[in-house]
């Protein structure tokens, strides 16, 4: 391991807490697309798959910064569990009415119900926030790692997701996705040093992260990258099915994957100056260029390359991204403010897969790439108009007012 990655585990914890988080973080990359391949097994149907997947992201978007201000608030350990619990239970109920043929409305239901997911990616983050706060250097780093571990969510999640529910039984992808976050999440929060101290509900200012105008920028432009994501999983299943070799789907979106991950590995060792806001429009744009050689591709060999070149601009985008939620969000609302990125993508996710689910059914595979060109377009377009608000100095945030009025009064119970 480089020194810079191996010298953020020199603080006691970090790598159980980091290793918790990345079982936790499994179903992100397994649920959608298992569901994807589970409905699109048992009914044919891609139009009904990707409206499920749709769900599935739209409720995560709904519950999970409401369940992030109440960790924010109360601690992770005391939030999360019974949290997980129910989303747990709301996929076992999925996968016994999608095996028994059960009513479609039923499985929608289990659907909202199985999106009630923590964001584990935040509260890993937020403890890395809380041990390095105020050294940017090893901070950068840390965000750098999580992307990296991301990444490798996503290039073994489709492949252990797809491949099980190819080759062993349709629900086997989702079963083993819950029994991720069961073990992820019961993990990370038995560790309780490293868990971020709640700050009293008096040093929790009224209304929500999204009051920051930051904040609101990146996750506007985080929707649209989410349907870039939600439309290129959809997709290259359909892709992969027509040439009759559905499991290659897997691998081919582990190539995505890989080439973010390797981008992400470098972008952690640098140590880089100027306006981080500048770096953040770039990969987005970067991002949106990289869509439209998928029009392009006529086979999958191709279209690993075209994913894998795309897949470069991903980490680094995310771990810039992080940066700026940290400098523009309050510290007693940094994990809302992380779930509130992470909400964006799911929303878009969700569109995007839906969107690209009915282009597939309507007009074949090849047309759906449409869906992740024009999301790309919209998420340039968005971060160009709104990249003063990021650029220019915080209003509030990680060094602002409500971040005075803590270090006053953590002085004032050390005094």
């Amino acid at each position: 391991m480089p020194s810079p990655y191996r010298a953020i585990f020199s603080a006691p914890g970090t790598k159980g807490f980091s290793a918790a988080g990345f079982l936790g973080r499994m179903p992100l990359s397994m649920m959608g697309i298992g569901v994807v391949t589970m409905v699109s097994q048992l009914t044919g149907r891609y139009g009904l798959a990707g409206a499920l997947s749709a769900t599935l992201a739209m409720s995560a978007a709904v519950c999970g910064p409401q369940v992030s201000r109440l960790v924010d608030r109360y601690g992770q350990r005391r939030v999360l569990r019974p949290v997980t619990l129910v989303a747990v239970a709301a996929v076992a109920g999925l996968l016994v009415c999608a095996q028994q043929g059960a009513p479609e409305w039923t499985l929608f239901v289990f659907s909202v119900g199985a999106g009630c997911v923590p964001s584990v990616g935040s509260m890993v983050r937020s403890r890395w926030a809380e041990i390095y706060r105020g050294s940017g250097r090893d901070l950068h780093t840390a965000y750098s790692w999580e992307s990296i571990v991301d990444e490798v969510c996503f290039i073994f999640g489709p492949i252990i997701s797809i491949g099980l529910s190819t080759a062993w039984f349709p629900e086997a992808g989702p079963l083993i996705a819950a029994a991720f976050l069961l073990v992820g999440v019961f993990w990370l929060t038995a560790q309780r040093a490293t868990e971020p101290i709640p700050h009293p509900k008096s040093q929790h200012t009224g209304g929500s992260a999204l009051r920051s105008r930051g904040l609101r920028v990146l996750v506007a432009t985080f929707v649209a990258t989410g349907a870039i994501f939600g439309g290129v999983d959809v997709v290259t299943v359909a892709f992969a099915e027509e040439r009759g070799h559905k499991a290659a789907a897997s691998l081919v979106l582990a190539v995505y994957a890989l080439g973010s991950c390797l981008a992400g590995a470098v972008f952690g060792l640098l140590h880089l100056k100027g306006n981080p806001a500048t770096r953040w429009l770039v990969g987005v744009g970067a991002m949106a260029v990289s869509m439209i050689p998928l029009l392009l591709a006529g086979n999958l060999p191709l279209l690993a390359v075209a994913l894998f070149v795309a897949g470069l601009a991903i980490a680094p985008t995310m771990v810039t991204t992080m940066a700026l939620v940290e400098a523009h969000v309050p510290r007693t609302k940094l994990t809302e403010g992380m779930t509130w990125t992470s909400t964006g993508l799911a929303v878009g996710v969700a569109l995007g897969s839906s969107a690209a689910g009915w282009v597939v059914d309507a007009a074949g595979a090849k047309a759906g790439y449409a869906v992740p060109v024009v999301a790309g377009a919209l998420a340039a377009a968005v971060a160009f108009l709104g990249y003063r608000r990021l650029a220019g100095p915080a209003a509030t945030g990680g060094r602002g007012e409500d971040d005075r009025h803590l270090r006053r009064d953590d002085d004032e119970r050390v005094a």
